[in-house]
């Protein structure tokens, strides 16, 4: 009853999958209808916001797991890593990576694979959690099978998540990966939302919720 009060008080407006909303923006305000896309880890399709299939002239997919090949997301989807991407030298416009970085063994190789599909001056954009953040600080802290069960009570599948490393997930990790891969950083936007692993308990609820507020008054 209080968390949804508080919810009410703190969040009237409030949507679920906040985040991909923010990083769609981003994606689309960059977008050409000539593009040529690239979605690294883009899975079954299960996030609706990471649709861009008919935003630009094509639209492909990578992914270990083979449902990557019926995402109707996609025009094409293609089974592999991002330490090999399967496609050739300057091939997409802009590649995007929707919560992938975090679970990388090798984000140099990735961000290597990356600059060599994208054609002279493309963009790469992904989203990703913030090391130093509470919630990865937790994750790193709890075995994996937690996640598991934690976001099962949040309506994903067990098969939907994946371990956590962190190994590019600062802003001078991620500098470091670019740099090794011949690509410029042109800017890292931290952002805060609803408190979600915290508002089941009233005190933690308007900590993050204060927490939330510092970090989107702040521009980085």
């Amino acid at each position: 009853m209080l968390t949804r009060w508080l919810d009410a008080r703190l969040y009237p407006s409030f949507k679920s999958n906040w985040d991909d909303v923010l990083f769609q923006e981003e994606v689309l305000s960059v977008l050409r209808a000539e593009y040529w896309l690239l979605d690294l880890g883009a899975g079954a399709g299960i996030v609706p916001q990471m649709n861009f299939r008919g935003r630009v002239a094509r639209v492909c997919g990578v992914d270990p797991d083979e449902r990557v090949t019926v995402n109707p997301f996609l025009d094409e989807g293609r089974v592999g890593t991002g330490e090999a991407i399967p496609y050739a030298d300057a091939t997409f416009d802009v590649v995007i990576a929707d919560n992938v970085i975090e679970h990388l063994n090798r984000p140099a190789e990735v961000f290597s694979e990356v600059a060599r599909v994208l054609k002279p001056g493309g963009m790469f954009l992904f989203k990703t959690p913030n090391k130093r953040h509470y919630v990865a600080t937790i994750a790193r802290l709890t075995p994996h099978r937690f996640h598991q069960v934690y976001n099962r009570m949040r309506g994903r599948e067990p098969k939907d998540t994946f371990p956590t490393r962190y190994r590019a997930n600062t802003r001078a990790d991620i500098a470091r990966a670019a740099a090794s891969a011949g690509l410029r950083v042109d800017s890292i936007q931290f952002v805060e939302g609803r408190p979600e692993y915290l508002r089941p308990f009233a005190l933690g609820y308007i900590a993050g919720w204060a927490y939330e507020r510092a970090v989107n008054a702040t521009s980085v």
